[in-house]
Parts: C-alpha cells; sequence; structure tokens
C-alpha cells in the first residue's frame, strides 16, 4: 500500500470519528465512503477507486466495517455514500429516510469453511443442516459476532436451524472482528466459520492456494450475497456530497465499470458477480 494511499485512509478515518477533518490530497473532490471488509479485504476497492478517480475527478476514500456500522455511520452523516450487504437492513435503512437512491450492483456467495478433515462431518450438507450437526457435535464455530452482514447471515441460518441463544455456547466463539480476523481464528483453533466467497479466494491466495480451512458447504440458495451502493440521503445530512454520491452510483453501475468487476480475478477466480454488465 502506497504512502499516499496509507494517508488518505487515515484522512477518512479521522473524518469519521472526529468530524469533518477537511481533506487536502485532492482538494474538495473526496468521497468518503462506509463499506464492508470483503470489498476491502478483496482488494476490489483498491482496484477500482483509481478507475473513479481518473473517469471522475473524484477520489475514493472509505472505512471498511461491518454493514451494521456501516450504515450506523450514514444514519450519523459521517460518510456520502455505503457499499453494504444485508438487504433487509438496507431495505430498512432506506424506508426511514436515511438512504436514496439503493441500487443493487453485484453479488458472490457465503460459503462455510472448516478443517481439511471435516471432523463435523458437514461437507456437503445444506448450511443448515451443517450448522445443526455442528451444534450437536459441539464442533468449535467462530463468529465475527459484529453485526455485519456476513454475521447477520449466519444468524439468519440459525434461526433457520431452530437454535436459539446460540451466543451462549462454549463452542461459539464471537471475535467482534472482521472477516480476515475471523477466519485466521477458526484456522487457528480447528473451528468453522461462515464467510463470502471473495473474502476467502483471497485468503487462499495468502495461503499460496493451499489454506487449511476448505469450503464444506456452498451452492444453497440461502448463501446469495448481495451487495448494493446507497447515497446518504442529503435531507437529512445536508452536508453529504450527494452529487458525488450520485455520480459513483451511476459510475460503478454503469456497463463498463460492472464489466470490471466480473474481470477482477484472484487465483484465476471471479470474486464478484456483476448485475448490470452488457
Amino acid at each position: 500500500m502506497s504512502n499516499k494511499r496509507i494517508l488518505a485512509f487515515f484522512v477518512a478515518i479521522l473524518s469519521i470519528f472526529f468530524g469533518n477533518v477537511s481533506a487536502t490530497l485532492s482538494g474538495n473532490n473526496i468521497l468518503r465512503m462506509a463499506t464492508t471488509t470483503s470489498t476491502d479485504n478483496t482488494g476490489l476497492l483498491d482496484f477500482l477507486a483509481p478507475e473513479f478517480k481518473e473517469d471522475a475527478g473524484i477520489e475514493l476514500q472509505w472505512v471498511a466495517v461491518g454493514t451494521g456500522k456501516a450504515l450506523e455511520l450514514g444514519k450519523n452523516c459521517d460518510v456520502d455514500v455505503l457499499l453494504v450487504h444485508a438487504p433487509s437492513a438496507e431495505k430498512k435503512y432506506v424506508a426511514k429516510g436515511y438512504g436514496v437512491d439503493r441500487t443493487e450492483i453485484m453479488y458472490n456467495d457465503f460459503v462455510i469453511i472448516g478443517p481439511k478433515d471435516d471432523p463435523a462431518r458437514i461437507k456437503g450438507k445444506s448450511p443448515v443442516e451443517a450448522l445443526k450437526i455442528i451444534a450437536e457435535k459441539k464442533a468449535l464455530f467462530v463468529s465475527r459476532g459484529d453485526n455485519s452482514g456476513t454475521h447477520k447471515k449466519e444468524l439468519s441460518l440459525w434461526k433457520e436451524a431452530g437454535l436459539t441463544n446460540i451466543d451462549k455456547a462454549e463452542w461459539y466463539i464471537q471475535t467482534g472482528q472482521g472477516m480476515i480476523a475471523t477466519i485466521n481464528v477458526a484456522a487457528e483453533r480447528g473451528g468453522y466459520t461462515l464467510t463470502d466467497r471473495g473474502t476467502y479466494i483471497k485468503y487462499e491466495y495468502s495461503m499460496k492456494g493451499n489454506p487449511p480451512l476448505v469450503v464444506l458447504v456452498e451452492g444453497d440458495k440461502r448463501l446469495y450475497n448481495l451487495y448494493s451502493v446507497i447515497a446518504v440521503s442529503p435531507t437529512r445530512c445536508p452536508e453529504a456530497r450527494y452529487e458525488f454520491a450520485k455520480r459513483f452510483i451511476r459510475w460503478i453501475s454503469s456497463p463498463r465499470v460492472q464489466r470490471k468487476i466480473g474481470d477482477y480475478e484472484i487465483l484465476g477466480k471471479r470474486l464478484f458477480v456483476p448485475l448490470k454488465a452488457r
């Protein structure tokens, strides 16, 4: 990561958590975004941001947090635009007047990963069946526990499996951290976890194609993982850069940029599937 990119990141952090700090890296042409950790961990935004700056003359600065936290940052008028992946929470957010122009742009899927020897024997099961088996066998499960889109999906699967108060179980660990950190905890302790496929591919790459955790459960319609962009409401947040947010939404949903998203690969594997490419 370049020194300029590092500096831009910390300027964005200061702006979010300590008020609207005046950023000077590229004048006032800065769009502040709160996004999920997966778009950051996978390198997708590092891939797209220079293209956006070249096309629009606007520098994209972002902070990567769980979707729940990202929505709060938008609600508090700390950012201009969101890129998140929890459709139910997003729709409630828009319905309450906090965001506008919600646009679905891409998807991938969630997978359950675990040790290669799969001690709970969940390989090939449906996600609900797999979680029931993990609970019955008291196999270690590592959760993000951070109200992120991934955490919300995990909780919905436990609920569908008929398992409540899962956070009280001794074999259930909550990290309160992002996806890569949570995967690393699961790997260190020989546990299972739910992750988005894009982040798993980046993790696989970091392990030189031979990770200790492998995909065991996949392909179920329940594991669909949809990403959307949302502009922060200019009515609620008059200082938000709504025009910049609209330009970003039009740009990232354009056929040309959608094709770029589809072309973004690691280990020859596509991390995100665009919705609007032609």
